[in-house]
Order: C-alpha cells, then structure tokens, then sequence
C-alpha cells in the first residue's frame, strides 16, 4: 500500500529508525541505528548504488581492526580524494562504504548520487529537540545499564563468530566482543560503550545542526511543537 502511495518502505522507517533504538528487520534488538534523514528529504532521492563483491568489505573491515582507521583514511584520502573531504571520516563505517564502492565499482560513490529532486506526494517538516548536554549524557548512561540488564551481553555473545559483519561493527556490539576475548573486562567494556554512545550522540547533533531545514524546540516543550505543526499543516 505504501508503495502505491508514493513511499517505500525503507523510507519510512526512516523517522522511526532515527534516536529509537530500533533496528529495521530485528525490532526486538537492543542496539540502536540511524539512517540519516537526507533519505526522504524532498530535494534528494535513494541512491542507485551497485552491489559489490562482500569480500571487499570483510577485507576492509579486517584491516580497520588490524590496523586502526588511520590507515583506511589515508587510503580513501588517495582512491577518492574529493569525498574524503565530504564524509565524516571518523565514521568508519561511512569511510570503509566509500571504500568499498570505489574499490568495487571504480568509481565514487558521490557519481551514484542522484542529481535530480525527487518528486514526493508531500510536505516534509523536520522536527529536533535540545537537550541539555549533561542531561542528554546522564540519559545516555541510564539507557547502557538498562541494556546491560536487559540482557545485551546474553545478546551479543553468540554473535562474537560475525564480529566482522558490517552490521555487528556497531557501538554496544564492539565493546563486548572485546571483553568477550579477554582485552577489556566487562566494567571496562560498559564504560566504553557509555562513552562511544556519548561521542556517537555529539556527532548525531553536529550532522542534525548542518541541515538548516530542521526546526528547533527546547525538550519538552510539546506544546510549543504541537503549535507549530498545526499552523505547518493550515499554511
């Protein structure tokens, strides 16, 4: 149905998928993710990016672990030097796609961005609400001893065999497959996971705080954005 409708199912769980902790495909998985907002803005469209050899990206996976980011960035700065200067290179996740995609394909992966607007059957208003940072810190500890409890290490320990998935090279997952072969011990490994949360939740505001289309409201002013969506809705 959505699909006739003009939306796609990834493009809807866009929004959900964003500071929920929900993962498309698994619901029911403690670890968050976060698929940037820029994949339903009305300005831009999916991109047609070709399946590449999943060898390419153990390969490159392997190397990050073998041999730290540093490395990979140096190699994306010479295979793909515009795009290097574009993408978050702290990010290796971001850094080892680009890789992939230039390795893979030859090509860049900003010549598969589409550069036409994609027509959408409606308006989109982008909402985001500041918080302060030592509030937004002290959620974020509360919320890795809530997963701990929850049972995230009963979680991710028959995972450890996949720790080179791409999909597994997240925070919550890297910090205990560490502890799980005896580099860090376990209060070592829920420290490193409130703090790469912390750094991870920096990075999300400062990618937010690019998009000048995104309206601000101090949290939990809900009646201030309820307000605000309704005289949206009536222009």
């Amino acid at each position: 149905g959505n699909e006739v409708g003009g939306l796609l199912p990834w493009e809807v769980a866009v929004p959900l998928a964003t500071y929920t902790g929900w993962v498309p495909g698994n619901p029911k998985s403690s670890i968050g993710m976060v698929i940037p907002f820029v994949a339903i803005d009305s300005d831009n469209g999916i991109d047609n990016i070709p399946k590449v050899d999943e060898n390419i990206r153990l390969e490159l996976n392997e190397q990050l672990q073998q041999e730290g980011l540093a490395v990979l960035q140096e190699k994306l700065k010479t295979l793909d030097k515009n795009y290097y200067h574009k993408v978050d290179i702290q990010n290796p996740q971001r850094v080892i796609r680009a890789l992939e995609i230039k390795i893979g394909t030859g090509k860049s992966i900003t010549d598969f961005q589409k550069d036409h607007s994609k027509k959408r059957p409606f308006n989109i208003l982008k909402i985001a609400l500041n918080i302060y940072r030592e509030k937004l810190y002290h959620r974020i500890n509360k919320r890795v001893d809530k997963m701990i409890l929850a049972g995230l290490v009963g979680e991710a320990a028959p995972l450890l065999p996949l720790k080179n998935k791409s999909a597994l090279q997240t925070v919550g997952y890297s910090e205990l497959f560490d502890f799980f072969e005896n580099q860090i011990t376990l209060d070592e490994a829920i420290e490193l996971i409130k703090r790469n949360s912390r750094r991870y939740a920096k990075r999300q505001l400062t990618w937010l705080r690019k998009d000048k289309t995104i309206n601000w409201f101090n949290n939990p002013n809900f009646e201030e954005i309820v307000t605000f969506i309704n005289k949206s809705i009536t222009e």
